[in-house]
């Protein structure tokens, strides 16, 4: 029989504190922010466990009510309304951030299910994938940006761009409510829990994308674009372009770029722009400078 991935959802609310004992206060503060704050804050987590198997007589790969179960008691039960900090003993060595407890919630579950991957969501707009690697794991965040667009080549007449591409020639431009995602990967900090700095990962995309581009037409207020047709394909190619120096400068590495322009339309781009491309992309806008 086939091999086939399953996947069960659960939840749990809980509370954490980023707090290292061995650092004063300043530079606790200093390192995770409000994160420091006690009493600690909470959140509603949502959790995913992948499963791959083989399908058996009974239609199924696993039992999904002993899945369930396993879940149940393993993981959630033990951790819903807990202090995280306290409740596991793996998380006074490593601080309990979303991608160290997916970590932690895949090595308690795989003596007992077949585990292919865990995701766990803080909030709809961060999560962390952990696949069984040691300590790498992948946090990603979700954001939105709101853009116009024209899609036209310069060489062609508006009949013949128009033929290409229907309504989306049209000379004045449409817009969309853009949703991003933008993953990076690396290994978890032993410490920290961190893959990198959760505020520092956000102020690189309000800096190098929100920023920008939001509430922009693309063709004219973005350079890049002023020769690159504004596809949603090529946006998220700019996005790996202009992201992936600055993710290693804060410790990690573009992992994928995810750009849904309708609920009828999106891509994905994966790992990072090579650097190779944009060293000669500047070697190309000196030569035109010069």
């Amino acid at each position: 029989m086939p091999k086939c991935v399953i996947n069960r959802r659960a939840e749990f609310s809980a509370s954490h504190r980023y707090w290292l004992p061995e650092i004063s206060a300043s530079e606790n503060l200093e390192k995770f922010g409000a994160c420091t704050n006690f009493p600690p804050h909470g959140h509603n987590y949502v959790l995913y466990v992948g499963m791959e198997g083989e399908i058996d007589h009974t239609g199924m790969v696993l039992n999904l009510s002993d899945v369930k179960h396993t879940i149940a008691r393993e993981v959630t039960t033990q951790l819903n309304f807990a202090y995280l900090n306290q409740v596991w003993t793996e998380f006074e060595q490593t601080l309990p951030t979303t991608e160290n407890i997916a970590r932690i919630i895949w090595q308690r579950l795989e003596k007992h299910l077949p585990l292919v991957k865990i995701r766990l969501y803080e909030h709809p707009e961060l999560w962390a994938d952990y696949q069984g690697n040691d300590m790498q794991a992948t946090l990603t965040i979700s954001t939105h940006f709101s853009a116009a667009h024209r899609l036209a080549l310069d060489s062609l007449s508006f009949e013949e761009n128009s033929a290409i591409y229907g309504k989306c020639a049209r000379v004045h431009g449409h817009g969309h409510n853009y949703h991003l995602e933008v993953a990076i990967a690396g290994d978890i900090e032993p410490r920290t829990g961190m893959i990198a700095d959760l505020g520092e990962f956000q102020k690189v995309l309000d800096q190098y994308v929100l920023e920008p581009m939001d509430h922009t037409f693309l063709n004219k207020d973005i350079p890049y674009f002023s020769e690159v047709v504004p596809t949603a394909e090529n946006i998220a190619v700019y996005i790996q372009k202009v992201l992936t120096q600055p993710i290693r400068d804060i410790g990690a590495k573009l992992h994928s770029i995810k750009l849904i322009e309708s609920p009828n339309n999106s891509c994905e781009v994966y790992g990072e722009y090579q650097l190779s491309d944009i060293a000669q992309s500047l070697e190309e806008a000196l030569a035109k400078a010069a």
